[in-house]
């Protein structure tokens, strides 16, 4: 029996021959945030497949200052076609002229989450005094660099008041997925989209933070600047169509479209269409 990952493949490949572009092949270059990889690395290959185009990706955090994030490559003259990360890292990049005005697609709604390594007790984090406490118990936290550490950081912990108490035990991590640092041993406890947190298989997923706590980011695509060309506008559509929804929804992201329904089994008596 097929897998739920593997039917959305197959309806995919299928949808997909609707995209086929021209006989000669593109290439686009696409730089994407961490949130959206997991969902991007199975969509490429099947857009490949179908298209001919070529896909050459990079890949960096949605904001902050290192060295192979998004906005450093971006303003050290990095050449690309397509840009995926955060929404307000993209706001952010339209207003500084280098993403296309208007050119944004929203792809799919994203949570924070929280994991430990596997084996290790899960702390409650059910409400907001439950995850209080937590923080507050927490021999070590890690939290990412990109666009949730920054609300957790900024935002979450001052209103929770546990700022202060943290501060020393409480590290934002650069260059490297949060999820990284707490299988290592590093951190007790780990903050990130649950997407990103997910494809750890040394982490015990505990859960999203509470509703009334949440933030939730819309990953979106931009094209940059001058680099607009019909294989960019198609392999944006891709990645936000109903075809698509499926394989986003299975790597802990919700969808902006709505996924298709599985392809109706033949009735008796008739070949299955190809």
């Amino acid at each position: 029996m097929k897998s739920a990952t593997s039917a959305a493949r197959h309806t995919v490949l299928i949808l997909l021959l609707g995209l086929v572009g021209p006989a000669w092949a593109d290439d686009i270059r696409v730089i994407t945030s961490g949130g959206f990889t997991a969902a991007y690395q199975k969509l490429v290959p099947l857009y490949e497949a179908a298209t001919q185009d070529r896909v050459i990706t990079a890949y960096g955090a949605s904001m902050g200052n290192a060295p192979d994030s998004i906005p450093s490559r971006l303003a050290r003259g990095e050449t690309f076609d397509v840009v995926i990360l955060a929404d307000s890292g993209l706001e952010k990049l339209a207003v500084e002229g280098k993403v296309m005005a208007g050119s944004r697609v929203d792809l799919a709604r994203s949570l924070i989450g929280m994991s430990v390594r596997k084996g290790t007790p899960k702390p409650d984090i059910s409400n907001t005094d439950a995850f209080r406490q937590t923080l507050l118990n927490a021999r070590s936290i890690a939290y990412s660099a990109s666009a949730s550490g920054t609300y957790l950081s900024n935002e979450l912990f001052p209103r929770l008041g546990v700022a202060d108490q943290i501060k020393d035990k409480a590290h934002k991590i650069y260059s490297e997925r949060v999820g990284a640092v707490v299988a290592r041993g590093d951190a007790e406890i780990g903050f990130q989209q649950v997407s990103e947190l997910l494809p750890f298989q040394e982490l015990d997923y505990v859960g999203p933070l509470p509703d009334e706590l949440q933030q939730k980011v819309f990953f979106s695509a931009g094209t940059i600047a001058g680099r607009q060309t019909a294989a960019t506008s198609r392999f944006v559509g891709f990645l936000a169509s109903p075809a698509a929804a499926a394989i986003v929804s299975s790597t802990g992201l919700e969808p902006v479209a709505t996924p298709l329904p599985p392809p109706a089994p033949p009735k008796l008596g008739q070949p299955a269409k190809p």
